[in-house]
């Protein structure tokens, strides 16, 4: 068997709100020092899968930059490695991926050149270690055309994913994407393993000519009513979709915690990363960090409690940041506190602002369905002036400064700017 990895991250992330603005949601940052998309490159090598197609589309400047040539990754090779693939005009009839489906059929040539027997196919948002070589047994062994990997979800969460019911030996046998009133809770992850002959077979609509879209909606079904052989690979360990404001917050503090689900510190699984060189973390007389992840180059010299701190991050004297996400190069100013809010790339905290405090059940005004857990979030590049007050729920969009605010600088819970 030989596999090629195929990488879905053009993804737009709009449940993230202003992170995902300028940026990709698999290169949002994660964890302090890493990005999302981090986890399964490194999950494809510590596999050993060498071959990686990474598939762009949306705002691909900041993910095409993390990944480079892959050197992190020891994807840096001549022969497979790492090639990131981004839609183009052709004469053909190329254009922007439609969907997860057709940007695999776009990219077939690719494929043929790894001559690679079997596709796998990934996600690049989701937070997970995972030991693919198991999986490819399995889907050698069943003489599956496809095998997905499958877990169960709450059952209240059913509606957001892709719905299986399997008989006893793992066939699957219904399959119902995203349903509104699902009969089950065995959820598809997004991680398929595909025949290559049969993949390039099953991308193309026979009646139309024309590839399918996507996965879930059409490529699935379409394999089901022709009777191919399709496959559940039941996977136990940890998994999570950080596609919203709430799950990524809680995501990253939970890494704070004793002994997270999510265990970082193994080395028999390492995650790699682009890493930017800076000094050592440095704490002053007057620091106190409690249950937090500080990364290099920060400097503590306030209170930093159950919190995650990406590279380069300045807390003044006086300043306390609790239960806070907070990325690369902001600057916290003397006296300032932030509660319960994320916060973007090389934002300045003014001296005494106070942000994320009022009243966590006013949902955000423009964003109800997005920002209504308390949560407020900071946009890159945006100022907070000094003795601002920040309700919850608020949304500050990137590069807001001083004349967006209000005369007395005062964010009503809710509200956006």
């Amino acid at each position: 068997m030989k596999p090629i990895a195929m990488i879905l991250a053009g993804g737009e992330g709009t449940r993230l709100t202003v992170l995902s603005e300028e940026r990709a949601k698999p290169a949002v940052p994660f964890a302090g020092k890493f990005r999302i998309i981090d986890f399964t490159i490194s999950n494809c090598v510590n596999s050993g899968i060498y071959t990686v197609g990474i598939l762009t589309q949306y705002q691909p400047h900041s993910l095409n930059e993390h990944i480079a040539i892959g050197k992190p990754w020891d994807l840096d090779r001549s022969r497979g490695g790492v090639r990131l693939l981004q839609p183009y005009l052709g004469r053909r009839g190329q254009d922007w991926y439609a969907g997860t489906a057709d940007a695999i059929f776009q990219n077939l040539n690719y494929v043929r050149e790894q001559r690679a027997d079997t596709v796998v196919v990934l996600s690049g948002d989701h937070i997970y270690k995972m030991d693919y070589r198991p999986m490819l047994d399995f889907h050698q062994e069943s003489g599956a055309d496809l095998t997905i990997a499958v877990m169960p979800v709450p059952i209240e969460e059913a509606h957001r994913f892709g719905i299986m019911e399997v008989d006893e030996q793992q066939r699957i046998v219904e399959f119902y994407e995203k349903p509104s009133e699902p009969k089950g809770n065995l959820a598809s992850m997004g991680i398929y393993i595909f025949n290559t002959h049969i993949l390039e077979r099953r991308l193309v609509n026979e009646e139309t000519g024309k590839s399918r879209v996507d996965f879930g909606k059409h490529v699935i079904p379409a394999m089901l009513a022709a009777g191919d052989n399709v496959f559940a690979y039941k996977f136990e360990g940890y998994w999570v979709d950080v596609g919203t404001i709430d799950s990524y917050w809680a995501t990253n503090l939970e890494l704070a915690q004793p002994t997270p689900a999510l265990d970082l510190y193994n080395q028999s699984w390492p995650i790699h990363t682009k890493s930017e060189e800076f000094p050592a973390v440095k704490l002053g007389p007057q620091a106190k960090v409690v249950s937090s992840l500080v990364s290099n180059g920060c400097v503590i010299r306030g209170v930093v409690n159950n919190s995650v701190l990406s590279p380069g991050v300045y807390v003044s004297p006086g300043a306390v940041v609790t239960d806070s996400v907070v990325m690369n190069g902001t600057w916290i100013g003397p006296g300032a506190l932030l509660d319960k809010v994320v916060v973007d790339k090389q934002v300045v905290i003014g001296a005494g602002a106070l942000v994320g405090t009022g009243d966590a059940s006013i949902p955000n005004e423009q964003m109800p369905d997005k920002l209504a857990s308390g949560i407020s979030v900071i946009g890159k590049n945006a100022y907070i002036p000094d003795r601002a007050q920040v309700g919850r729920n608020v949304l500050i969009n990137s590069r807001r400064d001083e004349k967006d605010f209000p005369a007395d600088y005062i964010v009503a819970d809710g509200k956006t700017i």
